[in-house]
Parts: structure tokens; sequence; C-alpha cells
């Protein structure tokens, strides 16, 4: 029908896309009275939304817009149906387990939406954080849906499958295999599989690739040495160190008999970790400028 609204809005589903949707299909052909329906948090002006507005309004394409739109609510609904599905057997799950308090959300991460998230995203936080003894939707690259995932995939008794971080992460996929044979490396790759928790790591490392994290700075540094690729799997290595810990930690883990607790997820800041990678330079550069008969002055 020449109607461009996917030019006007990033998103034809969200807020603006699905109001201006169900006034054509009710009827409404004027495109200013349309492009009314604009969101206010839109970024594009009214007079730009009712450009891409005017088109033939042929019968046939209306038919077929109306139902593609029915189709959307019924997967919709079913979608809903699910979401309470899953909250009610997470309230079966361990349900003489205390979840405590849920810790706050960052200020960076308030503003982050997903297509994805469940509906009910608060009340799933509050489950998995009674789960697992800890939050894993704050770790930076996660949300409630990878929290989600890792824990049906991994479980909480972590500390008791893998003994120690090499074995978690080679588990997922995301550590190398070497292959040596008369002390020479032959190969030196990650192994491919099709480990859905070694696939949420995964994308937890593409979605901080320009973020203001550590990760992200880690996933910055790398790409420039090893290429994007392979920094994907390094970054989602490093965050899946940080997930072990956190569930090995956890309260309820078997392992806290020595004395151990739950640690939440606490980042520092990219300056921080700037300077901290700089300090591990220096001490490395030293140690190898000693190891050759040389000796390290400041300029």
């Amino acid at each position: 029908m020449n109607v461009q609204l996917s030019q006007a809005l990033s998103d034809v589903t969200g807020e603006t896309g699905r109001a201006i949707i169900r006034a054509i299909v009710s009827g409404e052909r004027n495109p200013q009275l349309l492009a009314a329906f604009r969101d206010p948090n839109c970024k594009k002006s009214e007079g730009e939304i009712g450009k891409a507005l005017t088109g033939t309004w042929r019968a046939e394409h209306l038919f077929v817009l109306k139902q593609s739109l029915e189709l959307y609510d019924f997967y919709t609904r079913q979608i809903e149906v699910c979401d309470a599905e899953i909250d009610r057997m997470y309230a079966l799950t361990r349900p003489d387990w205390e979840a405590g308090e849920l810790p706050p959300i960052p200020q960076k991460k308030r503003n982050s939406h997903s297509k994805n998230a469940p509906e009910n995203a608060r009340e799933i936080r509050q489950h998995l954080k009674r789960i697992n003894g800890v939050d894993l939707s704050l770790v930076d690259g996660f949300g409630v849906s990878l929290a989600q995932t890792v824990t049906m995939e991994v479980g909480t008794d972590v500390g008791d499958k893998f003994p120690t971080e090499k074995n978690f992460c080679s588990w997922l996929g995301l550590a190398p295999k070497h292959e040596i044979s008369g002390g020479t490396v032959l190969k030196n790759k990650t192994l491919k599989t099709k480990n859905r928790a070694g696939q949420a790591f995964r994308m937890a490392a593409h979605s901080v690739k320009k973020a203001d994290c550590v990760f992200g700075a880690l996933y910055r540094r790398l790409r420039s040495r090893q290429g994007p690729a392979q920094a994907t799997v390094s970054t989602a290595h490093a965050i899946a160190r940080v997930v072990y810990r956190m569930l090995t930690l956890a309260p309820h883990c078997v392992r806290c008999s020595a004395g151990e607790y739950q640690v939440e997820y606490e980042t520092i800041s990219v300056n921080e970790y700037e300077k901290k990678y700089e300090e591990q330079q220096v001490k490395y550069m030293k140690k190898k400028a000693a190891k050759l008969g040389f000796q390290l002055v400041p300029a």
C-alpha cells in the first residue's frame, strides 16, 4: 500500500506502531490523525510519521493486515499464558527457601528494554533470587531472560557438578581445547557445541560490546588483538567465571560448610578496570625486564 511505517518507527510492535496499526484496521486513513497516536517518547515527529502513512489503502492488503494483527494478538495471549504457567512452576520449586530483598537495579540497566523479557519480570527475578540465592539478572549483559536460561540449563548445585571454573567453562564450550602431541600444540580452538547455557553467555558478551562496563572494555581490548568472534568467546568466558563464583558461593550450596556465603554481583568502573590492567602490564614488563637483565625506569 506504499505505507512505510517501518521507515518512521524502529519497532512497529511498540506502543506507537501498535496504536497506528489498530487505528488503520479500524478504518482510519487520515495520515495526520494516525500520526497523532505517536507516543511522547517516540523520536520521530508527527509530521515525519504522517509522511510515512500516505498510501493507496487497497482492500486486499488491508485484509492481510487485519489477519496479521489478529494472529499477533493470539500469539501475545499465548505467551502471556506461558508466562503465567512459568510463574506457577517457579512457585512450586523450593517454596521453603527465603528469597530476601531484591538488590536495586543499577541506573544503566533501568533504561534497558528487551522485547523478549517476560511481562512479570520482577516476579521472575524474585523466584530466581530465591532459587539461586543471588540475582543473576544484575550481571552486565544479563537480563531476566538470560538469567532464567542459565538457571534452567545449569541448575543451582553448580559447585557439586563442576569442581572448578575451568570445568564449568569447558562444559559451556567457552574454553579452548588443547590438542598436544609430542609437546607440540596441534589445535587450540573452542569446540563446537549446542549448549544453550553457553549460547546464553555468548549473547551476554555480544550485548556488552558497546557498553560502558568492565566486560565491554574487555571485549574492545580483546577485539583489537583477537578479532570480534574470538573476543566474544573470551568475554563470554569471563562472564561465565563470574556467574560460577556467584552460584558456588550461594547459601544453599553444599560447599558453604566451609563458611562461605552468597556474594551478589558488584562491578567496578571502567576507569578502575583500566587502571588495574595498566598496573598488571607494568608489573609484567618489570618482571620480563629483570629476567633479561634490565631495569625499567619511569620516563
